[in-house]
């Protein structure tokens, strides 16, 4: 198969020929149709995960269709359209026995713990626990684009942070995971505040259903935040995953508010300050978002089959394999506007 492989952390990403998987007794082999080039990609690259070993495959938001099964797998046949979490669970440990296979304690990641979709096919472990069925309706690319971001973002703003109806929600930082948020806070009914330095993205975030936009680079964006909700919002996301932005979602917060992090913190921007003091005074909530279990994309995607999440609008660009190990290394100059996804691979 083609596979998109580097052998250095910083070094050349080039598509060659590599040997075809071949599934373990509980794994599915998936023939990939699309996959998202995601930031986290990037990291890998740069050597920030201890999971990754040399030489390494990237690419961990994926769609496609099962071709092969290992002799254990039950529920699953060859010709399913699926995709799958970015961080999938063993379905035994104390993790997941509690319905939490997103923080699995032997978790396995395609393009982390071993080689990801940038190739023509990927191996899914225990794949009774981690695929998830596709209806007909939802085209590969866009289910690719569910992965990491849309379903992190999803769990993010429902789950953890317990967004309702009414209340003000801020996301900093609109690349793939802030649209996502901004557009799943609205559909549930949220006043959402965007917040980034790009007027392009924020112009997206307001077709997103954000009903203020704030450019971080213009303006002081805790005083925005607070004089436009009179005090501070209920729930706030760092969907960019730096130091400043980290700080600017918790100050935003009103008493008793929540702050959830998304966007990944690494390399130089990881362990940031916290305002503590006002963590204490005003009983704020500081949370994770790590994933989505495989069993709870059934709400996301029957939002989507309802038209009322809308992630295809996402996508802004479709790229090859070859185009994609020429940009990976791009990635934190943040290139596009929203998600981008390979679609072709024998370019």
């Amino acid at each position: 198969m083609k596979a998109a492989v580097f052998e250095q952390f910083k070094g050349p990403i080039t598509v060659r020929v590599v040997d075809d998987p071949v599934p373990h007794a509980d794994g599915a082999i998936i023939a990939v149709r699309s996959c998202g080039l995601c930031r986290s990609d990037w990291h890998g690259w740069m050597g920030h995960d201890s999971d990754v070993h040399l030489p390494h495959v990237p690419g961990h938001e994926l769609a496609g269709e099962v071709c092969a099964i290992g002799s254990d797998v039950r529920l699953w046949q060859t010709g399913r359209r699926v995709t799958v979490p970015f961080c999938c669970g063993c379905g035994q440990c104390a993790q997941c026995r509690t319905g939490n296979q997103q923080i699995c304690d032997c978790y396995t990641q395609p393009g982390f713990t071993q080689w990801g979709a940038f190739a023509e096919y990927v191996e899914i472990r225990h794949a009774d626990v981690n695929l998830v069925a596709l209806p007909d309706s939802l085209d590969f690319a866009t289910a690719a684009s569910l992965g990491c971001r849309f379903a992190t973002s999803f769990r993010a703003v429902v789950a953890q942070g317990r967004t309702s109806a009414g209340e003000w929600v801020a996301v900093h930082g609109c690349g793939g995971v802030g649209l996502s948020a901004v557009m799943i806070a609205a559909a549930m009914g949220a006043q959402v505040i965007a917040i980034d330095v790009r007027p392009e993205r924020l112009k997206l975030a307001r077709e997103c259903g954000a009903v203020h936009a704030i450019n971080a680079g213009e303006t002081d964006v805790v005083d925005a935040i607070k004089t436009l909700t009179r005090g501070g919002v209920h729930v706030s996301l760092d969907a960019l995953g730096s130091k400043r932005t980290c700080w600017n979602s918790v100050r935003s917060l009103q008493k008793r508010g929540r702050h959830v992090q998304v966007g990944l913190m690494a390399g130089s921007e990881a362990n940031p300050p916290i305002p503590m003091g006002l963590v204490i005074a005003n009983e704020l909530e500081i949370l994770g978002s790590h994933g989505m279990q495989a069993f709870e994309y059934s709400r996301m995607l029957d939002m989507i089959e309802a038209g009322s999440l809308a992630p295809q609008k996402l996508i802004s660009d479709r790229i090859s394999l070859s185009q994609a190990a020429e940009l990976l290394p791009r990635m934190n100059e943040f290139p596009g506007d929203g998600v981008t996804v390979i679609d072709r691979f024998n370019e």
